[in-house]
């Protein structure tokens, strides 16, 4: 864009000071301020990217050439590539253009798609010429099949394939393996920008192009306005559709002009659809796109299409008044037939000398030739008071066309470019670019803005109002900070009981990760060791000890051992579980006193008390009695791993059966062998009878008794804390007393220095304030100046700051009291 006014020379220095502000203050940080970003980087960019956007064949090239009125794009059916131009401006004596190529490689996936659209064998290699001669006999016999180029989709992706073999084979040497070449016309020996603009407009060029940038002049494209035109958005490549929704979404983009064919269609396509919601979500676009329903000429036959237009444009582009049914094709051509002759058959021998030239040598009827015909004999435009025009079927379309302009002249062509809708849709955009443009990027900056100052301003006030109702004399805030101590201390004996009651939480719902780890570790240290203990059972041991209790007999039953085998798994299964139970009370105690001396409210109780007021006391005192509990549980639960389970000599289970069969075993004889030998079936018996009680222990038992032992004697002596905290004022007044002097000395220093610093920062703000409200009164924008902090702003008691969050926290910085 042109200079900016000198009122707006340093707007982006004052609009990064009061987004410094913003990020100066924590509480602010969060606020989002890429809108802000976005709309300053559009009101001082050099540049307004005006981007063309639609499908495939909706004429997004012959609207711009029409805007323009001047064939810089190439226009043709069927044609779909992945080309992007761009068109800027330059004065006469400077235009140009610069051409980049596709790769091979990007040559070759186009191929590939149009071959694969087209049910053709893949491509095997493009640089073989018999192949390409191969390829290109079968797009010309798919193309005389279908009855032209232009008759049908089948028939206009063969010519879009034989344009793309063509300009491969034309361009060859310009053309790299991998990477993208990039020429200027001078390389070209072109001598000016119609001579470039020719070749890069010849369909075989075009098709084997990447990109082109016009530089050229035009009124339109003055102030920084360039015009973007991007390949379809159904185009066959896939990368190719979505190098145009990148554009749409490119911070660059500052406007879209959306070409839609339901004008054609009689609907809006899922990708139309796409795209418009693709412009919805790009927050540099807004509201700056227009809607060109092009191709409307083709309603002017069909009443139904027309209809269904009217109802599609009624329901969903009612919120819109950029709206508008253009024909770019009568358009362009209209305007540029003005110019020729009966000498040149009206651009039959000039303008359209490319697209009459046919297959075998016959004239070709260019798509103008008939969409103008058709316009003659059949739109009902035409004034039957003005115009008589007749079309006749005894005379070819070129022939018709050039008697009709023969007899009519200039007034039809006049009529022809009015009833295309081209000059009012140009006067639009060059009414939007040339006077609303500019005022509308600076509203949106100062729209974004406004929130931001806002936050700023509210919280500048909180915090002077927060610091003038602090004392300012030495007593004064000695006085406050006592009277204030019974709350502070209520405060941190709440916080304790909240933070107890929130672990106790997570403990008992299992979502305490490092208790759970811990309590699975006993959970497995019960399994191992009930597992150690049955393989290393020894049946000869157990035999020895019932004996040994019974000295009058030699021998001894099978149930004496398997008591004495009851007792001792029973009392080593005990061993461990009271073992592991200590460590995970220690674990637990050792991780709740940590976090309690990282919380707030533990460094406010030293700084109120000079110690922790016997947390960590009662704590010990709550370990050693909680560990002594779990243990007298842990003692109680494999007690009664002595007596069989209730179910173990029921009839028809596996254990009386086993237990019967053991039994049979050892009574083979009556010395200590027969039972030695049943080692195996005993250890099985014993492991029937032990796995149950187990497993019902640390899965479903001991957890319940671990949480109760928690929930009751964490939370009772929680509670009672809090009541002891809250009854050591006393000892608190008077050590605080001994450092309050020197505290209220620090804090009233500190308040000066914190009040000195936020008066500079309110005038740091209303420097850029001001700056940028000069900005927007230079651009007419009286409505929407952003607000500075007065003195009045200052001393005024703002009605809302007990509800912004923004001023809870600068009352938090200053200790402040309603």
């Amino acid at each position: 864009m042109t200079d900016l006014p000198p009122q707006c020379q340093n707007l982006k220095e004052q609009v990064d000071k009061i987004l410094q502000l913003l990020h100066q203050e924590p509480s602010l940080r969060s606020q989002d301020v890429t809108p802000v970003q976005t709309s300053l980087g559009k009101a001082i960019s050099p540049k307004f990217e005006i981007v063309f956007a639609g499908a495939f064949s909706a004429g997004k090239s012959m609207l711009i050439n029409a805007l323009l009125e001047r064939e810089l794009l190439y226009s043709a059916e069927g044609h779909a590539t992945g080309t992007e131009c761009k068109i800027e401006y330059a004065e006469p004596d400077k235009e140009r253009v610069v051409l980049t190529f596709l790769s091979e490689a990007e040559i070759r996936e186009q191929a590939g798609a149009l071959l694969q659209e087209l049910e053709l064998p893949p491509a095997a290699n493009i640089n073989q010429p018999d192949f390409i001669n191969q390829l290109y006999q079968q797009c010309q016999g798919i193309v005389r099949q279908e009855g032209g180029k232009d008759k049908s989709e089948r028939a206009k992706q063969a010519n879009a394939l034989m344009l793309l073999l063509e300009g491969f084979v034309a361009n060859r040497e310009r053309i790299n393996t991998v990477n993208n070449a990039t020429y200027s016309m001078e390389q070209f020996n072109f001598s000016n920008l119609k001579e470039a603009a020719g070749y890069a407009r010849r369909g075989s060029n075009s098709a084997v192009l990447k990109r082109i940038e016009y530089y050229c002049y035009h009124p339109l494209l003055q102030d920084g306005n360039v015009i973007i035109d991007t390949p379809g958005i159904d185009a066959p490549v896939e990368k190719d559709a979505q190098l145009t929704y990148a554009k749409i979404e490119h911070p660059d983009t500052s406007a879209v002009v959306c070409v839609l064919k339901p004008a054609s269609a009689g609907d809006m396509t899922k990708e139309e659809t796409e795209l418009l919601e693709k412009m919805r979500s790009n927050s540099g676009i807004r509201d700056r796109v227009f809607f060109a329903f092009n191709r409307i000429d083709e309603t002017w036959y069909n009443s139904q299409l027309r209809q269904r237009l009217d109802e599609l444009i009624s329901a969903q582009f009612r919120d819109t008044s950029r709206v508008y049914k253009t024909s770019g094709l009568l358009g362009f051509y209209g305007s540029q037939i003005k110019q020729t002759s009966g000498r040149d058959r009206f651009g039959l021998d000039s303008i359209f000398a490319e697209s009459v030239k046919g297959l075998d040598g016959r004239e070709e009827t260019p798509q103008f030739v008939t969409s103008f015909n058709n316009y003659c004999a059949n739109s009902g435009k035409l004034p039957s008071n003005k115009f008589r025009i007749s079309v006749n079927s005894y005379e070819t379309p070129n022939e018709n066309y050039v008697r009709i302009l023969a007899e009519q002249g200039t007034p039809v062509i006049q009529q022809l470019i009015q009833d295309s809708g081209i000059e009012e849709f140009r006067a639009a955009i060059t009414e939007y670019l040339t006077k609303e443009k500019r005022p509308q990027l600076f509203k949106s900056l100062a729209d974004d803005l406004e929130d931001v100052c806002i936050s700023l301003k509210k919280y500048y006030q909180s915090t002077l109002q927060g610091l003038d109702s602090q004392p300012r004399e030495i007593e004064a805030m000695k006085a406050q900070e006592l009277q204030r101590l019974n709350q502070e201390l209520q405060q941190v004996g709440e916080e304790f009981l909240e933070h107890i009651t929130e672990e106790l939480k997570q403990i008992v719902t299992g979502k305490c990760d490092a208790f759970e780890a811990d309590f699975r570790q006993l959970q497995s240290r019960m399994v191992r060791r009930l597992d150690e203990l049955l393989d290393t059972f020894s049946v000869a041991d157990a035999y020895r000890r019932a004996i040994g209790s019974h000295r009058r007999n030699s021998t001894a039953p099978l149930i004496a051992v398997l008591v004495e085998a009851l007792y001792y798994l029973a009392n080593q299964l005990e061993d461990i579980l009271v073992e592991s139970s200590e460590q995970v009370v220690t674990s637990l105690f050792k991780r709740l006193t940590e976090r309690i001396r990282k919380s707030e409210y533990y460094r406010q109780l030293y700084r109120l008390l000079g110690n922790d007021g016997g947390i960590e006391q009662q704590l010990k005192a709550l370990e050693t009695q909680v560990t002594n509990v779990l243990k007298a549980a842990a003692s109680d639960e494999c007690n009664r791993y002595v007596r069989e389970s209730a179910r173990f000599y029921d009839e028809g289970t596996f254990s009386i059966y086993q237990f019967r069969q053991t039994l049979l075993q050892t009574s083979q004889s009556y010395g200590c062998e027969s039972m030695v030998e049943a080692e195996p079936a005993i250890r099985q018996l014993l492991k029937l009878d032990f796995e149950p009680k187990v497993k019902a222990t640390i899965s479903r038992d001991f957890p319940a008794t671990v949480n109760q032992a928690l929930n009751t004697h964490l939370d009772r002596m929680a509670t009672q804390q809090r009541s002891e905290i809250l009854q050591q004022y006393t000892q608190a007044r008077a050590y605080l007393e001994q450092t309050l002097e020197q505290e209220a000395q620090e804090k009233i220093a500190n308040n000066r220095s914190l009040q000195s610093a936020t008066e500079q920062k309110v005038a740091v703000y209303n420097s850029a304030v001001t700056g940028i409200n000069s900005c927007l009164q230079a651009m007419g924008l009286y409505d929407h100046q952003l607000p500075v902090i007065g003195q009045s702003d200052v001393i005024l008691i703002v009605s809302d700051l007990e509800d912004s969050h923004v001023s809870a926290i600068a009352n938090g910085v200053v200790h402040s009291e309603a």
